[in-house]
Formats: C-alpha cells, sequence, structure tokens
C-alpha cells in the first residue's frame, strides 16, 4: 500500500448531523444507566460520542487517548447540558483529529476540552432544572390535571409523552446547533431568542402555578357569627374581597417556609397539617 494510500485512510472522516444526532440519542438513552459515584454520566458521555471518535481517529492509540478524554467526570442535565456538550465535544474532538491528522501544532489540547465541558456541565445543569424540571413538566402536568380528575388514563400518559417528546427534541436541536456553532457554542446560551424562551417560559410557569393553586388548593372558612340579628359569613366576605384568599395563603406560607427552612417537603407537610388541623378544631376552617 503506498504512503498516500495509507494517508488518505488515516484521514478523519467528516462528522455530519446524522451523526450528532445519533451521539445525542445514545446519551439520552444511557443517561443514568451507568451512572457511578467515581465518574457520574462520563460513562454516558463517552458511549455517545463512540461513533464519532472511531470515524475521527484511525490510530489506536489516538483512539484510545479520546475515550479516555470522554471519560473524565463528568455530569449534567439531560438536555440542555448534555445536548451542548454533546455537540460541542463533537467539534473539538474533530478539530483535535485533524490537528492530530496535519501533524500540526495541537491547539485543541486535553486541558482545553476538558476545562471547557467542566465549566459548562453545571451552568447548564442549573439552566435544564430551572426550565424543564421546574417549569416545562409542571406546565403539561397543569393541561393533564383535569383529564386525571376525570379518571382519564390521558391525564397520567399526557405529560409523560409530551414531556419526553419535548426533551429528545430539545437536545436534538442543542447539540446540532453546539456542533455548528463549536467553540462559540456557549454564545447559543446568550442568545437573545434563547433568553426570550427561557424568560417566557419561566413567566408560563408561574402562571399555571397559580392556576393549579387557585384550583386544586381547597381551603375555606367555616367562621360565622350574628351581630344584631344579622349573619355574618367570614368565608362569603373573603370571597367579595379577594376570591381565592385563603389558598393562596397556604401556598405563599408554603413558599415561605421553603424559603427560609429550605426546601423540606416532609417537615412544610406536617407543619401544614398541624396547623390546619389546629385551626380546623378551634372553628376557622
Amino acid at each position: 500500500m503506498s504512503e498516500s494510500v495509507k494517508r488518505a485512510a488515516a484521514a478523519p472522516e467528516e462528522i455530519t448531523k446524522k451523526d450528532v444526532t445519533k451521539a445525542y440519542l445514545r446519551w439520552h438513552f444511557a443517561n443514568e444507566i451507568p451512572h457511578s459515584f467515581e465518574r457520574y454520566l462520563a460513562s454516558s458521555l463517552l458511549y455517545a460520542m463512540m461513533p464519532i471518535l472511531r470515524k475521527l481517529y484511525k490510530d489506536d492509540e489516538s483512539l484510545k487517548a479520546a475515550y479516555k478524554r470522554q471519560l473524565l467526570f463528568f455530569n449534567t442535565q439531560l438536555s440542555w447540558g448534555g445536548g451542548v456538550i454533546t455537540g460541542l465535544m463533537a467539534s473539538m474532538e474533530s478539530e483535535r483529529a485533524r490537528e492530530e491528522y496535519e501533524k500540526s501544532e495541537i491547539m485543541m489540547k486535553d486541558d482545553l476540552m476538558y476545562n471547557t465541558k467542566a465549566g459548562l456541565m453545571g451552568a447548564l445543569a442549573g439552566i435544564g432544572d430551572a426550565i424543564d424540571s421546574g417549569t416545562v413538566q409542571y406546565i403539561f402536568i397543569a393541561i393533564a390535571v383535569p383529564w386525571a380528575q376525570q379518571g382519564s388514563a390521558l391525564g397520567a400518559l399526557f405529560p409523560f409523552v409530551c414531556f419526553a417528546i419535548y426533551q429528545v427534541l430539545l437536545g436534538i436541536f442543542f447539540s446540532r446547533q453546539a456542533f455548528n456553532m463549536g467553540r462559540n457554542a456557549t454564545g447559543l446560551m446568550a442568545s437573545a431568542g434563547i433568553q426570550t424562551a427561557i424568560d417566557t417560559l419561566s413567566v408560563l410557569g408561574i402562571y399555571m402555578m397559580g392556576i393549579l393553586a387557585g384550583n386544586y388548593v381547597k381551603v375555606s372558612s367555616t367562621l360565622q357569627f350574628t351581630i344584631s340579628g344579622k349573619p355574618f359569613v367570614i368565608q362569603s366576605i373573603l370571597d367579595s374581597i379577594i376570591p381565592g384568599l385563603l389558598p393562596l395563603t397556604v401556598v405563599m406560607g408554603v413558599y415561605w417556609f421553603y424559603n427560609k427552612k429550605g426546601l423540606k417537603v416532609t417537615s412544610a407537610l406536617l407543619w401544614l397539617t398541624l396547623i390546619l388541623i389546629v385551626l380546623a378544631g378551634v372553628g376557622i376552617l
């Protein structure tokens, strides 16, 4: 085999959108399966990157080195963090493979690649958890609650299916965009469109939480008395002033507790139950 043929065979292959999509899907469905305390989700990321790395590195030693780079400690959110970082690593590994093939100065060093990944995984996880787990999934749940109350299975299936589809599509979008943008992928998170989407979802999530609290938190007062022969029903008076004042008070009270004591759900439930029992016992509720 001639030198030119050998050199051509060692050349990294072009990475396509299909490759990046496949990498994200492998990450998505293997996300928590090999979870370990030593490397957390690094095995899932390596599994996602393996087909891409095999296309880029034809030399066994270079391929082993790439595997080791992607097997360092890694932990992030599924779609926002996983999508952006999967696409970004595909882009950076492509550049590293090109530099090795052309035997030029290696600018895409191991430390640069890992520091980029480590710097993004926490920040993107915070955004993803707040938007997806803290907002979007509850929007789907709020839509489905009336169906669940009517005994329809759609009430249980709709949030699960819609949220799963949303996560897959969002992750594919982020991975492709990050791959196209390369090392400038962090600009994707700072772009006006993404920030507008985040702000919109945050407002919509708060709005939906208000709807849920107003419709499904049921608290009313049984207190009533008579003055000069005229009955005064406290609940009717409250409804004429601010409808839903008591449910709002309960929700804001729980919110205040979480702000002061942290997200201690069991403690909040116990205190709320105790307070409601006492108020009901003295005839206020």
